[in-house]
């Protein structure tokens, strides 16, 4: 049994426990009232029966009212407190652990993409460090290393160190817009200048309208980035990119390789990489900024691909 079955299962006897508190103290509470009235009509009864009050005898000279019979009918409703309770039980047992796995669900689901992520990250980090390694001990045991080759070795760290530097800073970028969402400043930021700004000198087709939206302007200028080197980095030749900005929405498109059908659902899950052709050497985390960034400012985002046609990112921010 994992830890989330246990949880589950406490929180359902928690959930059960309250329930039947509850319907006890009900039954409880709806007997006592049936007897105390039962025993005020039985008093009633009494007093007109030893004054032999009209109506209390039937012509045989029998009771209408016999004893016996309200304390029957005070059993019968005992009897029917109990069974409603089984049932009250018998369903609170079940609603209840319903209702723990919806409670538990996003929970478990945030431990899940945590604990992937710590492994993930390991296993990015882990490579370049045992490329590191690998060859630093190949040079240790060259007893004729010279100055060229230890320069090259060098050179050749470098790059790996660049690789995990790269790598940091994705993590550190990616912790800040899914965690740490309510330092960002919010206020009136034009599409159209931050597109030109994030744009730069690269050469993309740009058909820009004023499209003013509330949001964090340096974060927009990164989500425009990532969108347009993900562009760049799938458009083998001939690129023809385009940068759009329209009302309260932002569009990047490109003629690139495009994704496949089977990989759309999942291009913003982190670490997350479709077929080799789209790796790059990138991480896959590229895009999971890109929506956490979008999650940030309660906007949409959106894909439309053809594999060989090219991809569509589209982003509609709140008006």
């Amino acid at each position: 049994m994992n830890i989330f079955e246990e949880a589950r299962i406490k929180l359902t006897a928690f959930y059960l426990l309250v329930m039947m508190a509850a319907s006890l103290a009900f039954s409880v509470y709806v007997y006592e009232s049936v007897t105390v009235e039962f025993v005020k009509r039985y008093d009633v009864v009494q007093k007109r029966y030893e004054i032999n009050f009209p109506g209390t005898t039937s012509s045989d000279g029998g009771t209408i009212f016999i004893v016996e019979d309200i304390y029957a009918t005070r059993n019968n409703v005992l009897v029917i407190l109990l069974y409603a309770n089984v049932a009250i039980l018998i369903f609170s047992g079940i609603a209840g652990y319903f209702l723990a796995g919806v409670t538990l669900k996003p929970i478990k689901k945030n431990m899940d993409e945590q604990k992937d992520f710590v492994s993930n990250a390991s296993h990015e980090l882990r490579t370049p460090l045992t490329s590191i390694k690998t060859e630093i001990e190949v040079a240790l045991r060259d007893k004729d290393m010279n100055l060229s080759a230890a320069k090259e070795l060098l050179r050749s760290n470098l790059e790996e160190v660049d690789k995990m530097k790269k790598l940091a800073d994705y993590l550190l970028k990616l912790n800040k817009f899914s965690v740490d969402t309510g330092s960002l400043r919010m206020k009136e930021v034009d599409l159209k200048k931050v597109a030109a700004k994030a744009i730069g000198k690269r050469k993309v087709k740009a058909e820009l309208k004023k499209a003013v939206v509330k949001g964090n302007e340096e974060s927009i200028t990164e989500l425009i980035s990532i969108l347009l080197d993900n562009a760049f980095k799938y458009t083998l030749k001939n690129p023809k990119i385009t940068v759009r900005t329209y009302a309260n929405t932002l569009e990047v498109n490109d003629n690139g390789v495009g994704i496949p059908q089977e990989d759309l659902n999942h291009i913003f899950d982190r670490f997350y990489r479709a077929e080799k052709s789209r790796t790059k050497d990138g991480y896959g985390l590229g895009l999971s900024i890109a929506k956490s960034i979008v999650d940030a400012h309660g906007a949409k985002i959106s894909v439309e691909s053809k594999v060989g046609k090219g991809s569509k990112f589209k982003v509609v921010f709140g008006k």
